[in-house]
């Protein structure tokens, strides 16, 4: 009896090992690039779960200190809101920094991966925190978040502590701790904006009580 099966379909459903290896070497860069995409993304998001939660970590414990420490020094009943620090221009720079780092880690997600200079920025937050608070507790009463534009019974000028080797810790204490939240976030366009701004408002703001003394002393 002759076999029904043609030697085509004889040679399809035995095929020669060397056309197996060809089919499978064809399908190897396909599953590597696969392999390779599923990869980067496990990264990105590795990376954007770590940065974001340090940054929210950080702007919430900031925040939620100065407002502990104020109502401590002051009394409970004498702070207000005010002394979260959170203004509408704050509001819109932390917009700002966090749509930066959206856009950039979806377009530019190995921008995001220069993890020393993430570190470097972590590392400027820890400082600049510890700098702010050891202002903050060092001038106890005489600290205020509003400038005051005349003299009270309990303001004293602050020499010992931090304030021998810094004028301003408070101000130096906040502007490390604010570049070092967009450097920690490899942020290149708000480690920039948050300088210049960060700089000129203390520029401002630092000279603001000697001129109003000497105008009511006037």
């Amino acid at each position: 009896m002759r076999s029904s099966i043609s030697p085509g379909r004889a040679a399809e459903s035995n095929p020669n090992p060397g056309i197996l290896l060809v089919r499978l070497g064809g399908g190897i860069p396909a599953l590597l690039g696969l392999l390779q995409g599923e990869m980067a993304e496990a990264a990105m998001v590795y990376t954007a779960s770590r940065q974001l939660s340090q940054f929210i970590f950080a702007v919430a414990f900031f925040h939620s200190s100065e407002y502990a420490l104020a109502a401590f020094f002051h009394g409970r009943s004498n702070v207000t809101l005010s002394s979260l620090l959170i203004s509408k221009q704050y509001v819109v720079a932390m917009v700002c920094a966090l749509l930066e780092y959206a856009i950039e880690i979806l377009l530019f997600p190995r921008l995001k991966e220069f993890w020393w200079v993430s570190n470097i920025g972590l590392v400027m937050i820890l400082i600049g925190e510890l700098i702010r608070k050891a202002a903050v507790i060092t001038a106890g009463r005489s600290f205020t978040h509003l400038i005051r534009k005349y003299h009270e019974g309990h303001h004293e000028l602050v020499t010992h502590g931090i304030y021998r080797f810094v004028r301003h810790p408070g101000y130096s204490g906040f502007f490390i701790w604010a570049t070092g939240t967009q450097i920690m976030l490899c942020n290149p366009v708000c480690i920039i904006a948050f300088i210049v701004v960060v700089w000129q408002f203390f520029s401002t703001r630092i000279p603001y009580p000697i001129c109003q003394r000497i105008i009511s002393e006037i």
